[in-house]
């Protein structure tokens, strides 16, 4: 089950306290403060894993509570520190303060981590409190709490690639033709359901990373069909791959289809139209060669880009796609 987004309670735990103690021996009279200090509560940190692809763990449980500190003895014995938890989160998860809304991280780098609740710190026995004039204290302090936060938690998937375009404009079967991804495929809409990634092999032993993106409907933007929810995982992607179902020309004009999106894309996040962008116009296999030819030429021109004409079924065109793809993405990193 794909989880990207959740919301976590974390506390970091409560530092023990301190002792108040004094040395008492047989052969010594007048023994003085002994009491140790209390041990730090344990952290709550959070590492990125290359392990884990979803929030899914992590949302079987809300509140992560770390282990409290010991309590300071006698003898100037310490209290045990705390144990600290560590939780695995996917990379490229965001860490939000769920109260103020500020971004605390993002964790975009495998092996990266933060220590997002602190323990509390122990406090100090009485053998601190010792002086010249107070020789017997029996004061000690008691330990400080722990921090404590509600986060919220979006994964942002890296991909090379965001394959995006109306429902059933074939996105998951191109993903499935150019990679070893199975995600599910039916002829009606939505089918996608959540987004799926898949590698592409290509020549001299590279790969880039696909995404597939669910379905975008008109007024996606205000929640209609699935929303715009998962717009945020193309976000970090360097190219979009953009498909449309030409096979109703000539009664509908594919190019609104594309205006749509584009205007999806925009309302959700403007920098999302300022991407690279690969038209590709998929189902040439419904239609003659010389309709087929009117559509692109017409597409061409009413969105004044060029289009790749591919048909995911019989797979015509789908290598100089991979290639165009392929070529593109070593340019935009470049």
């Amino acid at each position: 089950m794909f989880v990207d987004e959740a919301v976590i309670y974390v506390k970091g735990g409560d530092g023990g306290n301190g002792c108040v103690s004094f040395r008492r021996e047989k052969y010594v009279p007048h023994g003085g403060p002994n009491g140790g200090d209390g041990g730090k509560g344990g952290d709550i940190i959070l590492l990125a894993s290359e392990k884990i692809e979803t929030l899914l763990d992590i949302t079987s449980r809300v509140k992560h509570i770390a282990d409290n500190g010991g309590h300071g003895k006698g003898s100037n014995k310490n209290g045990k520190d705390g144990k600290d938890i560590v939780l695995l989160l996917p990379r490229g998860t965001l860490i939000k303060d769920k109260e103020s809304g500020r971004i605390l991280k993002d964790m975009s780098t495998a092996g990266e981590s933060i220590v997002i609740a602190r323990g509390g710190k122990g406090g100090r026995g009485n053998k601190h409190f010792a002086t010249a004039t107070n020789r017997v204290p029996r004061e000690a302090e008691d330990g400080q709490p722990g921090e404590v936060r509600w986060l919220i938690l979006e994964l942002k998937l890296f991909a090379d690639a965001g394959l995006i375009g109306m429902p059933n404009a074939g996105k998951s079967t191109l993903l499935s033709r150019i990679s070893k991804a199975r995600p599910k495929i039916a002829d009606y809409p939505f089918t996608t359901l959540q987004p799926q990634l898949g590698v592409v092999e290509i020549e001299n032993f590279r790969r880039f990373i696909v995404a597939d993106i669910p379905g975008l409907i008109e007024g996606a933007h205000k929640g209609i069909g699935l929303g715009d929810e998962f717009l945020r995982h193309i976000e970090r992607t360097k190219v979009l791959v953009h498909m449309l179902d030409v096979s109703v020309f000539p009664e509908k004009d594919p190019s609104e289809a594309y205006r749509i999106i584009r205007n999806e894309l925009k309302q959700y996040n403007p920098k999302l139209t300022e991407k690279t962008e690969i038209v590709v116009a998929n189902k040439m296999d419904l239609l003659d060669e010389e309709t087929g030819a009117a559509c692109i030429k017409k597409l061409e021109e009413n969105i004044s880009q060029t289009v790749c004409p591919v048909s995911t079924i019989t797979g015509k065109n789908l290598s100089s796609l991979i290639y165009l793809l392929s070529k593109t993405l070593q340019k935009d990193t470049a």
